[in-house]
C-alpha cells in the first residue's frame, strides 16, 4: 500500500473532516510508535506538516509554494486532494513546527542524508516565490538545529540553494587538496544516494528529493574541478 493510500484511509479520513486537533491526534500514534529510521506514513505526514508550516513562515502561503511542495513530493493526481487537505490544515499556523521537526529527527537520527533532503525541500518551498524572508531563514535555521546540523553544515546546505560557489556547496575550502575534494564528494554521494535512502525505509515518493540533491552535488563537483583546471598555469 502506498503512503498516499494510507493517508486517505481510515482514521485520517475521519480526522480530515474534523478539526486540526483531530488530525494531530490521528497523527500522534504512528509518530510515537514508529521506529527510528523506519518512519513510513508517520514520516510522510510530519514532512507534509513541516512543509506547510514552512510555506506559512512568512505569513502568506503562495500558489508557487504549494506547487513546489507537490512537485518535490510527487503527489499522485488521484491522491492530490487528500494530501493537500492535510497540507491546508497544517498551514493554518506555524505553531508546532518544532514538534514535527523533533519527530523527523528522532525517526531518522543517524541518517543525515534523509534529514538533509527534508531541509532541502523546505529551502525549495521557501524560495518558490523568489526569495527568503527573515522569518523563513529563522525557520530553516531552527529546523536545521533540531536536526542536529552545525552552523557550518547549515551554511553548506544553504549555499546549494543560495550561492554559486561550488566549494561552499560541497562544504570545503577553495584551497583544499584534490584528495580532500574527492573524499568529500564521495562522502556526500554516499550519504545522499537514492538507493541508500530507500534501504533506510524512506517512502519511495520522497526519494525524488535525493535525486535532485545528487544532481546538485554532481554539478558542484564538476564545477569545482573545472575551476581547478582553469587555475593550472
Amino acid at each position: 500500500m502506498s503512503i498516499w493510500s494510507q493517508l486517505s484511509g481510515g482514521r485520517l479520513r475521519e480526522a480530515l473532516g474534523e478539526s486540526l486537533n483531530a488530525l494531530w491526534r490521528a497523527i500522534a500514534a504512528p509518530l510515537e510508535t514508529a521506529e527510528a529510521g523506519n518512519g513510513g506514513v508517520a514520516f510522510t505526514i510530519a514532512v507534509i506538516a513541516l512543509s506547510a508550516k514552512m510555506a506559512k513562515a512568512d505569513g502568506v502561503v503562495s500558489p508557487a509554494e504549494i506547487e513546489t511542495f507537490s512537485r518535490l513530493f510527487h503527489v499522485p493526481e488521484h491522491e492530490r486532494a487528500n494530501v493537500l487537505r492535510v497540507f491546508n490544515i497544517a498551514r493554518q499556523s506555524v505553531d508546532g513546527y518544532d514538534a514535527y521537526a523533533h519527530d523527523i529527527a528522532r525517526l531518522y537520527r543517524g541518517h543525515p542524508g534523509v534529514l538533509e533532503d527534508v531541509l532541502d525541500g523546505l529551502f525549495a518551498i521557501g524560495l518558490a516565490d523568489g526569495r527568503l524572508e527573515d522569518a523563513e531563514t529563522e525557520y530553516l535555521a531552527r529546523v536545521a538545529e533540531i536536526f542536529g546540523f552545525s552552523e557550518g553544515e547549515f551554511t553548506r546546505i544553504a549555499a546549494s540553494h543560495l550561492e554559486g560557489d561550488p566549494f561552499r556547496v560541497l562544504g570545503v575550502a577553495p584551497d583544499c587538496s584534490d584528495d580532500e575534494l574527492k573524499r568529500t564528494y564521495r562522502r556526500l554521494v554516499a550519504e545522499n544516494h537514492p538507493d541508500k535512502l530507500m534501504a533506510r525505509g524512506v517512502p519511495p515518493e520522497f526519494v525524488a528529493m535525493a535525486t535532485d540533491k545528487m544532481a546538485t552535488i554532481n554539478n558542484a563537483y564538476e564545477r569545482a574541478l573545472a575551476l581547478r583546471r582553469l587555475r593550472v598555469p
